[in-house]
C-alpha cells in the first residue's frame, strides 16, 4: 500500500512528499496508549495536571513580563527620587552637623545609608557590576533619567549584608548610598508569588483528586464485578451509581448477567429433561436384554456393548452441553482436591505422579467442574502414554497446572484442532482409543468458564503437555 503524502509548494509547482516517519508513528491508532498511564485515575489526573501546569506557566510569563517589569520600574523610580532628594539637600547643607542630620533623617525615613566623600571623583560613569539577569539595569536607567550625573552601581561588594552600593558624582565630592536589596529586586514578592502558585495548584489538584477518586471507584467496582462474573462466581445486583455513563454501564451489566443466567437455567432444565427422556428407553432396552437370558448370546453381548457405548456418548454430550452448570464457587483445598483426583487414577492402575509448589491452603473455585476438567486431561494422557506427571504451582493469583505424558503427542499444526467439538485426531471409531472427541473441548470450556485458559505444547517427556492457567 502506498504511503500517505502531503503537498509541499515549491517553485515548479506542487511536490508530493511522504510525511516524516516520526509523524506517521504518532498517527498510528493506539500509539498514544503506549505512553499514556494505564489506569483511568492516572489518565484523568493527567488531563488536570497538564492544563494546570500550562496555566501556571502562562501566568508566570505574564507576571514576569508585565507585572514584574512594572513593579521593578516603579521601585527603581522611587529609589531614584529618594537619591535625587538627598542630592538636592546636600547641595544646600554644607556643615557637618547639617549633613549628619540629613544622613540620620534619610536612614529613618527612606531606609538609606548616606555618606559624602569630599573631593572624591568617580573614574567610570554609569557602571553596572552584577549578573546580567539582575534588575540593576532597571535601576541604572531610572537613575540616569533622574540624576543625569555619572554614577556607579555595585551589587557585589555588600552582597552578604544584602545591600547595594550606589555612588553619585556631585560637585565637590561623591555621594554614596547603601540601599537594601529588597528596595530594588523585590525578592519577597517573588517568594509570595511562587508560594501562591504552588499552593493554589496543590489545593486544586487535591480537590480534583478527591472528587475523581469517587468517580473512578464506581468504574473499578464494575470491572471487579465483570471479572468475578467472567470467572463463574455469583455476583449480586451491581448498584448503579456514579456518573451517568457509569450508571448506564452498570444497568447494562445487570441486564446482561440476568439474561445469561436465565439462558443457563433454561439450558440446564432442558438438558435435565433430555437426560430423563433418553435414559428411560435405554433402561427398558437393558431390562429386555437381561430377560432374554442365554438365547443368542453373541447378539445379546453385542447389543449390550452398543448400549454401553450409547450411554457413554450420552453422558459426554450432556457434560459438554452442561459445561460447569450452575455450580457456585466455594473455598476449596486445592492440594487435597488434586491428590484426590490423582489418587483415583492411581487406584485404576495408572502410573501418575503429582508435584505441587506453593499452593494456597484454600482458594475459591468450582471443585466439581475443576475435577471434571482435570480428569478429562489426565484420562487423555493415560490413554496415550505410559507415565503421566501432574505439576501445580501458584503465582500472582493464578494456578498453573501442567499434565505431561510420554505418548506420541500431537503435531503443532493439529493442536488447536484437538479442542474442536466432536473432532477426533484418532481416525478409529474404537472408543477405547479415540473417544468421541469431546474430552479436550469440555476441559477448555470449563477452564474458560472459570476465567482461565488451556493450551497444548510439547512435553519434556516426549509426548503432549497440557498447560492450564486458572485465576484463584
Amino acid at each position: 500500500m502506498d504511503k500517505p503524502v502531503h503537498e509541499q509548494p515549491n517553485r515548479g509547482g506542487t511536490e508530493l512528499v511522504p510525511p516524516a516517519p516520526g509523524l506517521l508513528k504518532w498517527l498510528e491508532p493506539g500509539a498514544l496508549d503506549k505512553v499514556m498511564p494505564r489506569t483511568l485515575m492516572a489518565r484523568v489526573s493527567l488531563t488536570i495536571v497538564v492544563p494546570l501546569i500550562l496555566v501556571q506557566l502562562i501566568s508566570t510569563y505574564v507576571f514576569y513580563d508585565n507585572h514584574w517589569d512594572i513593579m521593578s520600574r516603579r521601585m527603581a523610580a522611587d529609589l531614584a527620587g529618594d537619591i535625587a532628594s538627598v542630592e538636592v539637600f546636600l547641595q544646600d547643607f554644607h556643615t557637618p552637623e547639617q549633613r549628619a542630620w540629613l544622613a540620620e533623617n534619610a536612614k529613618h525615613t527612606m531606609d538609606l545609608d548616606v555618606s559624602f566623600t569630599e573631593g572624591g571623583t568617580l573614574t567610570v560613569g554609569r557602571r553596572l557590576i552584577d549578573d546580567p539577569d539582575d534588575a540593576a539595569d532597571v535601576v541604572e536607567e531610572a537613575l540616569w533619567q533622574v540624576l543625569r550625573r555619572p554614577f556607579t552601581i555595585d551589587t557585589l561588594r555588600y552582597r552578604t549584608d544584602r545591600l547595594v552600593a550606589i555612588q553619585v558624582q556631585m560637585q565637590g565630592g561623591v555621594l554614596q548610598v547603601l540601599v537594601p536589596r529588597s528596595r530594588i529586586f523585590g525578592s519577597n514578592s517573588t517568594y509570595v508569588f511562587v508560594i501562591w502558585m504552588v499552593g493554589s495548584s496543590m489545593l486544586l489538584f487535591g480537590v480534583a483528586t478527591a472528587y475523581l477518586r469517587g468517580q473512578v471507584r464506581a468504574v473499578r467496582r464494575l470491572a471487579q464485578a465483570a471479572d468475578s462474573f467472567g470467572k463463574g462466581r455469583e455476583v449480586p445486583d451491581f448498584p448503579a451509581e456514579g456518573a451517568f455513563e457509569v450508571r448506564q454501564a452498570a444497568r447494562a451489566f445487570n441486564i446482561m448477567r440476568d439474561r445469561i443466567q436465565r439462558q443457563i437455567a433454561q439450558r440446564t432444565d432442558m438438558l435435565a429433561g433430555v437426560s430423563h427422556d433418553l435414559r428411560t428407553p435405554l433402561t427398558r432396552m437393558k431390562l429386555q436384554l437381561a430377560m432374554m437370558g442365554d438365547a443368542a448370546a453373541e447378539d445379546v453381548a453385542a447389543l449390550r456393548e452398543d448400549l454401553s457405548e450409547m450411554e457413554r456418548m450420552l453422558e459426554a454430550y450432556l457434560a459438554f452441553a452442561r459445561g460447569d452448570g450452575t455450580e457456585e464457587a466455594a473455598l476449596t483445598d486445592v492440594t487435597e482436591l488434586l491428590e484426590s483426583i490423582v489418587g483415583r487414577f492411581r487406584r485404576e492402575g495408572a502410573a501418575i505422579s503429582l508435584n505441587t509448589t506453593d499452593l494456597p491452603a484454600r482458594a475459591k473455585m468450582k471443585p466439581i467442574a475443576f475435577e471434571r476438567c482435570l480428569s478429562n486431561l489426565i484420562a487423555n494422557a493415560v490413554r496415550y502414554g505410559k507415565t503421566v506427571i501432574v505439576s501445580a504451582a501458584h503465582s500472582g493469583g493464578m494456578l498453573y497446572l501442567t499434565i505431561d505424558d510420554d505418548g506420541p503427542g500431537i503435531t503443532p499444526e493439529k493442536r488447536e484442532e484437538a479442542f474442536r467439538a466432536f473432532h477426533r485426531l484418532e481416525p478409529s471409531r474404537n472408543p477405547k482409543t479415540g473417544g468421541i472427541g469431546l474430552g479436550l473441548t469440555i476441559a477448555r470450556d470449563i477452564v474458560r468458564g472459570m476465567g482461565g485458559d488451556i493450551a497444548l505444547d510439547e512435553s519434556p517427556a516426549g509426548g503432549l503437555r497440557a498447560i492450564l492457567k486458572i485465576p484463584l
